[in-house]
């Protein structure tokens, strides 16, 4: 693979370019952003501190856009831009599965470097190597696979060039047990640091650097990241239910209510754990972060879950993605009073974690599907479903009034050959608007990975050998 930036032009075919769904602005608030991450929209994988998947950007739109290929051979799961525009990738290399973080000018258009800096970290688990944010100054904070939360952050040397550095750490070996990884963190509100471990300790670091840990029952494990509300409030979704905890007077965190779900009877065919696949969102009409949701992992049929954010309490519950594809391991969209669920069930993942255990059936074919849920007075309401076989977290845009996506084409039983599309959604109704033709097809399977929306309307989408940048 070339070392230098592939700058394609990618002749689109495009099916329709219409206006923003239904002229949109109907979605309702996102929460206010947290003072200790970076730009509200780009500083997590999941957009904010709640991992609403929503932004306030705008997106490309409909039509026909520029591609840029970034070849890194390496998956590149976590993109991120700071304040001071650039782009922050986390990335975990094909030789050696070392996670590494890369710099990107976003305004570089020259044929020189994949990246403007790189650096190795630590190498942990699979999942230890995906989730991280950025601060409130711009740092990338992580923890590694030696057990520290380190803070990397970037400058120029005197030469002009970039610098990637880790600016502070803090060792956790003392909280995290040995052959355990971090798997979700996230700042809260106050600055203290929220992490919770696969093998289920849940932990804070506060600003003075003390550490506080409490366990979770045994044989809960923790697969996806967590989230954070600006009550204080933090969401951890284990392969056995959903929790809400809060630090208490000495930062030592609290479990608040716990929700148990239906499991189902194993790890399903594109879900990376047994149980649900979500991050916890936070959601809701009147502050953003009013509700929680995830998805079950309900043998035959699944549901999208809504509790009250405080007490815990069942707001409502719909069944989602009937055409098919009953399991998600992404984290839904929340905004408002929707909420959106993409099908990965029967997903190809070229790497499984290894404590994942085997699937249930081995394989199947990946039908796809998303689904609409709106939360009213009279409970959760199907607003549509559609056939779209997302091959990437979807995010809205409440800028632009779009859903964006990147759709697997082939069959449903899936092979090396298949292909992607780009594709603009009208939310309103599930409709797909314009697809765009993308580089590849293998070497660039976005494998069910988080986008990026950033602040030049473009969207940076991780593959499994580098990104593809989309504006």
């Amino acid at each position: 693979m070339r070392a230098f930036l592939l700058t394609l032009t990618v002749c689109a075919v495009v099916s329709a370019s219409v206006g923003p769904a239904g002229a949109t602005g109907a979605f309702g608030p996102l929460a206010p952003p947290n003072p200790y991450l970076g730009p509200a929209g780009t500083a997590t994988m999941h957009g904010d501190a709640g991992s609403s998947d929503a932004t306030a950007l705008p997106g490309p739109g409909p039509g026909t856009r520029p591609v840029t290929v970034y070849p890194l051979a390496a998956a590149c799961p976590t993109l991120l831009q700071g304040y001071d525009g650039m782009v922050v990738g986390l990335c975990t290399s094909i030789a050696g599965r070392t996670p590494t973080v890369h710099l990107f000018d976003p305004d570089f258009e020259g044929p020189v470097g994949t990246s403007s800096a790189a650096l190795e970290l630590t190498k942990g688990s699979l999942l230890g190597g995906v989730y991280a944010y950025l601060d409130h100054a711009d740092r990338l904070v992580l923890v590694d696979g030696a057990r520290a939360l380190v803070r990397v952050g970037h400058t120029r040397d005197e030469h002009g060039r970039w610098r990637l550095a880790v600016d502070s750490s803090t060792d956790l070996s003392g909280a995290i047990p040995e052959g355990d990884n971090v798997t979700g963190l996230v700042a809260d509100w106050s600055g203290a640091v929220w992490f919770a471990t696969g093998g289920g300790v849940v932990g804070t670091v506060l600003p003075d650097g003390a550490v506080s840990t409490v366990a979770l029952p045994e044989g809960e494990r923790v697969a996806n990241s967590i989230s954070a509300a600006p009550s204080g409030r933090v969401a951890i979704a284990t392969t056995h239910a959903l929790y809400e905890f809060r630090a208490d007077g000495s930062g030592r965190p609290e479990r608040l209510w716990r929700a148990p779900y239906d499991r189902g009877p194993g790890r399903k065919p594109g879900q990376l754990s047994w149980g649900t696949g979500s991050t916890p969102t936070y959601f809701g009409p009147d502050t953003g972060a009013d509700y929680l949701t995830i998805v079950d992992n309900g043998a035959d049929q699944v549901r999208a879950l809504v509790f009250r954010s405080g007490g815990g309490a069942p707001v409502c519950s719909a069944p989602v993605l009937a055409g098919g594809g009953a399991g998600s391991e992404n984290s839904p969209i929340g905004v408002g009073h929707s909420v959106f669920v993409a099908s990965t069930y029967g997903y190809p993942y070229p790497a499984t974690p290894d404590d994942a255990g085997p699937a249930l059936p081995s394989t199947a074919p990946f039908t796809g599907g998303m689904t609409r849920v709106d939360v009213g007075a009279d409970g959760c309401r199907v607003v549509w479903d559609n056939a779209v076989r997302s091959a990437v977290v979807p995010h809205v845009s409440t800028a632009d009034g779009y859903l964006y996506t990147v759709e697997r084409t082939g069959a449903a039983v899936t092979t090396p050959v298949d292909g992607y599309e780009f594709a603009v959604l009208d939310p309103d109704t599930g409709e797909v608007l314009s697809r765009s033709a993308l580089p590849g097809t293998v070497a660039h399977d976005p494998i069910q990975m988080s986008a990026l929306i950033d602040t030049r309307a473009r969207v940076w989408q991780g593959t499994v050998t580098g990104i593809v940048r989309i504006g």
